[in-house]
């Protein structure tokens, strides 16, 4: 990947001096940051939704709950918008990413959301609605950061809410969303935390029609957010950080021009 090691080796987590410090998970590794105001920048829009109750408490550290959501914040975003503007054009915004629900009205103006760890998402009423619309509306959701069968049926029930009749469909690496920016050579993927299980990337379609546009893929068995947070320390191998990016880069340029 064309200059990647250098941007890698420069993406270590922004300061945070003079913004105020909010409530913190777990698995955060920084207190959440007030949202930024829409100034037509391309801001990477994280979700966020409250887990089922006692949920929260497993998974905690240093006292503070696990609410799932927050998983790989902010360090993860902050590097891939690092790459995301030293290899395209989009000139995305870096010094800020968001935090949003499906039922805010601002989510209408973020093309791109990310939501993880669906094993444990159970969305509301209005939430449900919001992310209908969404959708309809031409947004585009990565789904990342969760494994095994008893997190897919939680995700598949859930989104069956939002989409009655939603099939997620396995995706083969000749989709044109592996091809949008990067041509990815294999999706054959085994991430270290999830040994034995293999990878597999689902799509869903507008109308749930294979034959128009992808309006969310799922990295099932699989954490790319991970990689992205932990690349500038040496934890994983290069090479599997840099497909992580190049599937992170293919996603944004595939949902900014479908």
């Amino acid at each position: 990947m064309k200059r990647i090691s250098l941007v890698i080796g420069l993406t270590a987590a922004l300061s945070a001096s003079g913004v105020a410090a909010q409530e913190q998970g777990a698995f955060a590794s920084e207190p959440y940051h007030p949202n930024v105001p829409y100034d037509g920048r391309f801001t990477f829009a994280r979700i966020r939704y409250t887990p089922p109750a006692g949920v929260m408490d497993f998974g905690s550290r240093n006292g503070r709950p696990d609410p799932k959501w927050d998983h790989d914040y902010p360090k993860s975003e902050r590097h891939f918008m690092k790459i995301l503007a030293e290899l395209t054009t989009l000139k995305p915004r870096q010094e800020a990413t968001n935090i949003l629900t499906l039922d805010d009205p601002q989510l209408f103006k973020f093309p791109f959301a990310y939501l993880c760890e669906v094993g444990f998402w159970q969305p509301n009423d209005q939430e449900i609605a919001g992310l209908r619309s969404y959708l309809a509306k031409g947004g585009f959701v990565i789904v990342d950061d969760f494994a095994g069968e008893r997190a897919l049926y939680n995700f598949e029930a859930q989104i069956r809410k939002v989409l009655p009749a939603a099939t997620l469909v396995p995706l083969t690496k000749d989709h044109p969303i592996f091809d949008s920016f990067y041509r990815i050579e294999s999706i054959e993927f085994t991430h270290p935390y999830y040994q034995g299980l293999q990878s597999v990337f689902y799509g869903i379609y507008e109308d749930n029609d294979p034959k128009k546009r992808l309006i969310m893929i799922v990295d099932y068995n699989n954490d790319v957010s991970e990689y992205w947070e932990w690349s500038d320390t040496g934890l994983f191998a290069i090479d599997l950080s840099n497909e992580a990016y190049k599937l992170g880069v293919n996603y944004v340029v595939y949902a900014m021009t479908h």
